[in-house]
């Protein structure tokens, strides 16, 4: 990416309840500002194709069940872990949402995705977020908080 165009960011969420798409769309809302682009897709009917063309992704999931992705982010999951696409291209965050009282499995969804991109050749920007339900911080106001830093992050990464 060339440094000097905007940056294009696609939130990517998996959620059971919402709450992920209420953090990415206040993402979106602090982001999308004339100098980022942002666009959020619900993980619904998506598959690796959307990881094709490269770029910049944020991977914001809540976890499920015994440590799994939501089940919105089940075929996306699946599907990269089949097809296992180059993804050397793309750069991606990932804000995960999880209750520390389940402490065996606690942010697994986010844990799942960031350990499967890394294994597919993609870049990490910045550290894992790991927001937990039961520490009383609403999750979008910690994402208002880490994402100003984090676009700062991705900005330095791009013009390496």
């Amino acid at each position: 990416m060339d440094p000097m165009t905007l940056p294009y960011i696609r939130i990517l969420v998996g959620t059971m309840t919402g709450t992920a798409q209420l953090v990415a769309q206040e993402l979106e809302l602090s982001w999308d500002d004339g100098e980022t682009r942002v666009e959020t897709l619900l993980m619904d009917r998506l598959d690796s194709s959307v990881f094709r063309a490269g770029g910049v992704f944020l991977i914001c999931t809540s976890t499920y069940g015994q440590g799994d992705v939501p089940d919105n982010a089940k075929a996306l999951f699946e599907d990269l872990k089949a097809k296992r696409p180059d993804l050397r291209g793309v750069r991606y965050g990932v804000f995960g949402l999880g209750d520390r009282t389940y402490a065996q499995t606690f942010n697994f969804g986010g844990k799942l995705f960031d350990d499967l991109l890394t294994e597919l050749g993609a870049s990490r920007v910045g550290e894992r977020v790991q927001h937990d339900a039961s520490s009383g911080t609403l999750p979008e106001e910690v994402a208002a908080e880490w994402g100003a830093g984090w676009l700062e992050q991705l900005r330095a990464a791009v013009v390496v």
